[in-house]
């Protein structure tokens, strides 16, 4: 497995944290921290943190890693890295299913929820942007707006799926189906790009994409919160 200063930083904390509670001293003082260090550090304690949370989360439910030859401890912590990747901006995108029969069923049933979920928020952060920013005749014009909404959320869907970068998918195995998440991280960047395509093809459908095109290529590109 490849080490970088990520991982090795987060690792350092957690050790750190073992020493200190077993009555070991800290080789280096905040004193002698910049500012920016000082930031870096909260943020990799928080990282800690949050791993630190989700694996007891998982170890309680019952959750294991699916489709890896990695602890789901490793696979974790990687997935933390992309996400805090001070060189770019990346979001976690999650498709969940339950009651799935096979593996490659769930798998699929997950990414096609993914994709999904991600159109939906898309879709209703522009719906929600032109309905109080956009100065036009909402009555005359809603049967355009909607068939609007509804193929930009089709096209986003379509476009997304080629900037989505899988990280690890977990499941858990119950009496009579499983169940099984499938997490992503999304390049802000890439998916911005992709939203912009799907807008310009929706723009081919519908008039008032092309009438409000200024407008709402602003929204687009503004993006929104991965809930």
């Amino acid at each position: 497995m490849k080490t970088t200063p990520f991982f090795i930083a987060v690792m350092a904390i957690a050790a750190s944290t073992i020493v200190a509670g077993c009555g070991g001293t800290k080789k280096t003082t905040d004193v002698n921290l910049t500012v920016q260090e000082r930031i870096q550090q909260q943020k990799l304690k928080e990282v800690d943190r949050m791993y630190k949370d989700k694996m007891a989360e998982y170890k309680q439910e019952g959750w294991k890693l699916s489709g890896s030859s990695k602890t789901l401890e490793v696979a974790l912590l990687e997935h933390y890295e992309k996400l805090y990747d001070a060189q770019t901006e990346n979001k976690e995108l999650v498709g969940e299913v339950s009651q799935c029969q096979s593996i490659n069923v769930c798998r699929q049933m997950a990414t096609n929820n993914a994709l999904a979920h991600y159109a939906s928020l898309a879709s209703s952060s522009v719906r929600g942007r032109i309905a109080s920013d956009v100065n036009a005749d909402a009555t005359r014009l809603q049967a355009e707006f909607d068939k609007m909404y509804a193929a930009y959320e089709r096209l986003v869907s379509a476009e997304i799926r080629g900037v989505l970068t899988e990280s690890y998918a977990i499941i858990k195995e119950e009496k009579q189906a499983r169940q099984y998440k499938l997490f992503f991280v999304v390049n802000e960047e890439k998916a911005a790009a992709a939203r912009i395509r799907a807008l310009e093809r929706a723009a081919q459908e519908t008039a008032v994409a092309q009438q409000y095109a200024t407008e709402i290529t602003e929204f687009v590109r503004e993006g929104f919160e991965l809930e």
